[in-house]
């Protein structure tokens, strides 16, 4: 008993959503649900779970597709960093360039993300910590007890995140990387927005953008 997990590769673009729960109560948060609403709650309702949150890393729109759609069945509150406002904001027109689809606007965060802050779901929480870079309001959670990071499009397998999107900077992203997530133990799993899980450990190594291969110290 203690914490449960559950990932879904969703939409077009592959965004990874998450779904973490204390066994003991039953309740917990959706992390960047980013399409297909019905299949996050076939699954929400398969692991028993009453949904209390929605947190998400950032505000592309691959990964906020489906917030309103869950926020309207569950209830739940939807949280962002404020900095990402704008870019929550511009999703329409977004959808419209990249997919020649549309999309509603999406409602506005119940409440504000803040860097350092825990968010808890029943017995569990998970650590906000300040990621900008890809987006100028990224975060990432740090269930430092599973020892895992839900990392957003920050850090990838072998990878980072793409840093010529508008609002996007990709020595902050460098910065934030170094910071918040490779200033934490090898043995932290991260589980990021897009593609496999890999680890702190591991990028530290072998991440041609911020490991040692590319001559980075740490």
């Amino acid at each position: 008993m203690g914490l449960s997990v559950a990932g879904l590769t969703v939409g077009l673009l592959e965004e990874n959503c998450y779904i973490l729960g204390c066994d003991e109560t039953g309740l917990g948060v959706l992390i960047d649900p980013g399409d297909n609403p019905q299949a996050i709650l076939k699954q929400v309702e398969k692991m028993g779970l009453t949904i209390e949150k929605i947190i998400n890393t950032h505000a592309h729109f691959d990964h906020i597709m489906a917030v309103d759609p869950i926020r309207q069945a569950t209830a739940a509150t939807f949280h962002l960093h404020r900095a990402d406002l704008p870019i929550l904001r511009d999703a329409p027109e977004r959808v419209s360039l990249w997919l020649s689809s549309h999309i509603d606007p999406i409602e506005d965060p119940d409440d504000f993300l803040e860097d350092g802050q825990i968010v808890t779901f029943g017995n569990e929480e998970v650590e906000v910590r300040f990621t900008p870079g890809h987006a100028p309001g990224h975060v990432i959670f740090v269930h430092h007890k599973a020892r895992m990071i839900f990392g957003g499009d920050t850090l990838f397998q072998g990878s980072i995140g793409r840093f010529d999107l508008p609002l996007a900077h990709g020595p902050t992203l460098l910065q934030s990387i170094h910071s918040q997530i490779l200033s934490l133990p090898d043995d932290y799993a991260v589980y990021p927005g897009h593609g496999p899980a890999t680890s702190v450990g591991y990028e530290r190594l072998h991440n041609p953008y911020v490991g040692r291969v590319a001559g980075n110290p740490q």
